[in-house]
Protein backbone atom coordinates (compact mmCIF):
# COMPACT_ATOMS: atom_id res chain seq x y z
CA UNK A 1 0.00 0.00 0.00
CA UNK A 2 1.59 3.61 -1.10
CA UNK A 3 1.60 6.51 1.65
CA UNK A 4 -1.54 8.04 -0.30
CA UNK A 5 -3.49 5.44 0.09
CA UNK A 6 -2.33 5.02 3.77
CA UNK A 7 -3.42 8.67 4.17
CA UNK A 8 -6.59 8.36 2.88
CA UNK A 9 -7.42 5.04 4.68
CA UNK A 10 -6.39 6.71 8.41
CA UNK A 11 -8.01 9.62 7.58
CA UNK A 12 -11.74 8.17 6.85
CA UNK A 13 -12.22 6.95 10.25
CA UNK A 14 -13.06 10.08 11.95
CA UNK A 15 -14.97 11.83 9.40
CA UNK A 16 -17.21 8.21 9.31
CA UNK A 17 -17.06 8.86 13.24
CA UNK A 18 -18.10 12.22 13.09
CA UNK A 19 -20.86 11.63 10.82
CA UNK A 20 -22.48 8.61 12.49
CA UNK A 21 -22.21 10.08 16.28
CA UNK A 22 -24.01 13.03 14.09
CA UNK A 23 -26.67 11.21 12.92
CA UNK A 24 -26.91 9.72 16.01
CA UNK A 25 -27.49 12.77 17.93
CA UNK A 26 -30.07 14.19 15.43
CA UNK A 27 -31.86 11.22 15.47
CA UNK A 28 -31.46 11.10 19.61
CA UNK A 29 -33.11 14.50 19.24
CA UNK A 30 -36.41 14.01 17.84
CA UNK A 31 -36.36 11.04 19.94
CA UNK A 32 -35.97 12.20 22.87
CA UNK A 33 -38.35 15.72 22.15
CA UNK A 34 -41.09 13.07 21.05
CA UNK A 35 -41.18 10.87 23.98
CA UNK A 36 -38.69 12.41 26.53
CA UNK A 37 -35.96 10.80 28.15
CA UNK A 38 -38.37 7.60 29.70
CA UNK A 39 -40.04 6.90 26.73
CA UNK A 40 -37.40 7.22 24.13
CA UNK A 41 -36.73 4.11 22.85
CA UNK A 42 -32.89 3.01 21.71
CA UNK A 43 -33.92 0.93 19.39
CA UNK A 44 -35.57 3.73 17.62
CA UNK A 45 -32.88 5.63 17.82
CA UNK A 46 -30.55 3.35 16.40
CA UNK A 47 -33.04 2.47 13.56
CA UNK A 48 -33.60 6.21 12.41
CA UNK A 49 -29.89 7.07 12.61
CA UNK A 50 -29.05 3.94 10.19
CA UNK A 51 -26.87 2.37 13.07
CA UNK A 52 -27.29 -0.39 15.61
CA UNK A 53 -27.14 0.00 19.21
CA UNK A 54 -23.93 -1.48 19.80
CA UNK A 55 -22.67 1.29 17.88
CA UNK A 56 -24.34 3.81 19.77
CA UNK A 57 -23.19 2.42 23.05
CA UNK A 58 -19.51 2.85 21.62
CA UNK A 59 -19.83 6.48 20.97
CA UNK A 60 -22.87 7.84 23.72
CA UNK A 61 -21.61 4.80 26.66
CA UNK A 62 -25.80 5.17 27.91
CA UNK A 63 -28.80 6.32 27.11
CA UNK A 64 -28.50 8.91 30.34
CA UNK A 65 -25.29 10.37 28.39
CA UNK A 66 -26.85 10.46 25.13
CA UNK A 67 -29.53 12.80 26.20
CA UNK A 68 -27.17 14.55 28.42
CA UNK A 69 -24.99 15.87 24.85
CA UNK A 70 -28.54 15.96 23.18
CA UNK A 71 -29.08 18.64 25.76
CA UNK A 72 -25.52 20.30 25.43
CA UNK A 73 -26.14 20.51 22.01
CA UNK A 74 -29.76 22.41 22.00
CA UNK A 75 -28.55 25.02 24.40
CA UNK A 76 -25.20 24.85 22.62
CA UNK A 77 -27.69 25.99 19.36
CA UNK A 78 -29.81 28.42 20.94
CA UNK A 79 -26.72 30.59 22.64
CA UNK A 80 -25.23 30.59 19.51
CA UNK A 81 -27.88 31.85 17.39
CA UNK A 82 -27.96 34.12 19.62
CA UNK A 83 -24.82 35.68 19.00
CA UNK A 84 -25.46 36.09 15.84
CA UNK A 85 -27.60 38.90 15.91
CA UNK A 86 -24.94 41.18 16.77
CA UNK A 87 -26.78 42.38 19.83
CA UNK A 88 -23.49 44.55 21.26
CA UNK A 89 -23.52 46.78 17.81
CA UNK A 90 -27.50 47.91 18.41
CA UNK A 91 -28.50 50.85 20.42
CA UNK A 92 -29.63 49.32 23.89
CA UNK A 93 -33.64 49.36 23.21
CA UNK A 94 -33.18 47.93 19.74
CA UNK A 95 -30.96 45.33 20.75
CA UNK A 96 -33.24 44.44 24.27
CA UNK A 97 -36.33 44.08 21.45
CA UNK A 98 -34.01 42.31 18.88
CA UNK A 99 -33.96 39.55 21.75
CA UNK A 100 -37.52 39.70 23.32
CA UNK A 101 -38.64 38.93 19.35
CA UNK A 102 -35.55 36.13 18.89
CA UNK A 103 -36.35 34.20 21.71
CA UNK A 104 -40.27 34.19 21.00
CA UNK A 105 -39.53 33.27 17.38
CA UNK A 106 -36.68 30.44 18.56
CA UNK A 107 -39.02 28.49 20.56
CA UNK A 108 -41.74 28.79 17.75
CA UNK A 109 -38.91 27.00 15.18
CA UNK A 110 -37.55 24.65 17.57
CA UNK A 111 -40.26 23.35 19.57
CA UNK A 112 -38.08 20.18 20.47
CA UNK A 113 -36.16 22.82 22.52
CA UNK A 114 -39.05 23.38 24.98
CA UNK A 115 -39.54 19.87 24.94
CA UNK A 116 -36.52 18.71 25.75
CA UNK A 117 -36.26 21.06 28.58
CA UNK A 118 -39.07 20.19 29.90
CA UNK A 119 -37.97 16.20 30.02
CA UNK A 120 -35.08 17.45 31.59
CA UNK A 121 -36.30 19.22 34.77
CA UNK A 122 -38.63 16.08 35.11
CA UNK A 123 -35.39 14.55 36.01
CA UNK A 124 -34.42 17.73 37.90
CA UNK A 125 -32.02 18.46 35.27
CA UNK A 126 -29.79 15.62 36.71
CA UNK A 127 -27.75 15.65 33.37
CA UNK A 128 -26.64 19.08 33.33
CA UNK A 129 -25.22 19.64 37.00
CA UNK A 130 -21.67 18.61 35.95
CA UNK A 131 -21.88 19.66 32.67
CA UNK A 132 -18.70 22.51 31.91
CA UNK A 133 -20.57 22.64 28.36
CA UNK A 134 -23.82 23.72 29.92
CA UNK A 135 -21.91 25.93 32.41
CA UNK A 136 -19.80 28.00 29.54
CA UNK A 137 -22.23 28.54 27.41
CA UNK A 138 -25.07 29.72 29.68
CA UNK A 139 -22.39 32.38 31.70
CA UNK A 140 -22.53 33.95 27.84
CA UNK A 141 -25.81 34.40 28.04
CA UNK A 142 -25.93 36.27 31.21
CA UNK A 143 -22.86 37.95 29.81
CA UNK A 144 -24.88 39.03 27.23
CA UNK A 145 -27.58 40.70 28.70
CA UNK A 146 -25.90 42.13 31.41
CA UNK A 147 -23.81 43.57 28.75
CA UNK A 148 -26.96 45.12 27.09
CA UNK A 149 -28.42 46.51 30.62
CA UNK A 150 -24.81 48.30 31.12
CA UNK A 151 -25.02 50.07 27.74
CA UNK A 152 -28.94 50.97 28.54
CA UNK A 153 -28.32 52.67 31.77
CA UNK A 154 -24.98 54.72 30.80
CA UNK A 155 -27.65 55.85 27.88
CA UNK A 156 -29.80 57.11 30.04
CA UNK A 157 -32.91 55.00 29.06
CA UNK A 158 -32.77 51.49 31.05
CA UNK A 159 -33.42 51.67 35.01
CA UNK A 160 -30.00 50.59 37.07
CA UNK A 161 -30.16 47.73 39.30
CA UNK A 162 -32.16 45.10 37.19
CA UNK A 163 -30.64 41.48 37.78
CA UNK A 164 -29.27 40.18 34.16
CA UNK A 165 -30.69 36.52 35.43
CA UNK A 166 -33.92 37.89 36.48
CA UNK A 167 -34.55 39.84 33.22
CA UNK A 168 -33.96 36.85 30.93
CA UNK A 169 -35.85 33.95 33.38
CA UNK A 170 -38.65 36.71 32.73
CA UNK A 171 -38.31 37.03 29.40
CA UNK A 172 -37.77 33.32 28.97
CA UNK A 173 -40.76 32.67 30.84
CA UNK A 174 -43.45 34.89 29.22
CA UNK A 175 -42.98 32.92 25.89
CA UNK A 176 -42.03 29.71 26.85
CA UNK A 177 -45.39 29.75 28.84
CA UNK A 178 -47.83 30.43 26.20
CA UNK A 179 -46.43 27.93 23.99
CA UNK A 180 -45.96 25.37 26.21
CA UNK A 181 -49.71 25.92 27.36
CA UNK A 182 -51.08 27.05 23.97
CA UNK A 183 -53.34 24.11 23.66
CA UNK A 184 -54.80 24.09 27.01
CA UNK A 185 -55.26 28.07 26.79
CA UNK A 186 -56.74 27.94 23.26
CA UNK A 187 -59.77 26.32 25.15
CA UNK A 188 -59.66 28.54 28.05
CA UNK A 189 -59.36 31.53 26.59
CA UNK A 190 -61.41 30.44 23.80
CA UNK A 191 -59.25 32.01 21.09
CA UNK A 192 -56.53 30.19 18.51
CA UNK A 193 -53.52 30.92 20.22
CA UNK A 194 -51.33 29.66 17.61
CA UNK A 195 -53.35 32.00 14.95
CA UNK A 196 -51.05 33.98 12.95
CA UNK A 197 -52.62 37.46 14.18
CA UNK A 198 -52.42 35.85 17.79
CA UNK A 199 -48.51 35.30 17.73
CA UNK A 200 -48.09 38.94 15.91
CA UNK A 201 -50.13 40.22 19.30
CA UNK A 202 -48.32 37.84 21.61
CA UNK A 203 -44.74 39.20 20.83
CA UNK A 204 -45.90 42.67 20.40
CA UNK A 205 -47.08 42.61 23.98
CA UNK A 206 -44.06 40.68 25.42
CA UNK A 207 -41.90 43.41 24.24
CA UNK A 208 -44.22 46.26 25.72
CA UNK A 209 -44.44 44.09 29.06
CA UNK A 210 -40.17 43.94 29.26
CA UNK A 211 -39.89 47.12 27.81
CA UNK A 212 -42.13 48.87 30.43
CA UNK A 213 -40.18 46.84 33.17
CA UNK A 214 -36.54 47.56 31.94
CA UNK A 215 -37.01 51.85 30.47
CA UNK A 216 -36.99 54.50 32.57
Amino acid sequence: MNSNAKIKRAGKPPRDAEATKARILEAAKKEFAKNGLAGARVDVIAERSLNNKRMMYHYFESKDKLFQMVLEQAYVDIRTAEHKLNLESLDPKEALETFVRFTFAYYLKHPEFITLVNSANLHRAKHLKGSEVIRTTNRKLVSLVGGMLARGVEAGVFRDGIDPVQLNITIAAIGYYYLTNRFTGSIIYERDLMDKDALENRVAFNVETIMRMVCV
